[in-house]
């Protein structure tokens, strides 16, 4: 059985965002996913960008709104944002309190490369 907790993963550290690595291919080698716990501050936001990968975001707490191509949306914990391959998508915390949200991305991201040497592409518009 393979299980982490946030408090023990790798983690990244970016203008507001904390991106904590639960599960990519160096922790399981054959893992169809890769999984991200991201806290995200206040007033914060995750730069709009887009990837090959399919993904979905869990909202574990507080509240925001999220871009998703052309789309807008108000969420909130409990929502689940499914996001297509290649589509522009971002969140921006809109409450008073840390929106923490679950990412799972098939196939999976290389968590390490997409943080650490930009790998993921930033939306030009």
């Amino acid at each position: 059985m393979y299980c982490r907790n946030k408090s023990g993963a790798d983690h990244r550290q970016r203008g507001g965002l904390v991106s904590h690595f639960l599960l990519g291919t160096r922790d399981v080698p054959d893992t169809p996913l890769a999984v991200t716990w991201v806290d995200v501050q206040p007033g914060s936001q995750q730069t709009l960008h887009h990837h090959p990968e399919t993904q979905v975001y869990v909202i574990v707490a507080g509240v925001g709104e999220m871009v998703v191509g052309d789309e807008k949306r108000h969420v909130t914990a409990g929502d689940l944002i499914y996001i297509p391959s290649d589509v522009v998508h971002g969140i921006v915390n809109t409450g008073d309190a840390v929106l923490m949200y679950v990412s799972a991305a098939t196939p999976p991201i290389n968590l390490h490369a997409a943080y650490d040497q930009g790998f993921l592409t930033p939306d030009a518009s």
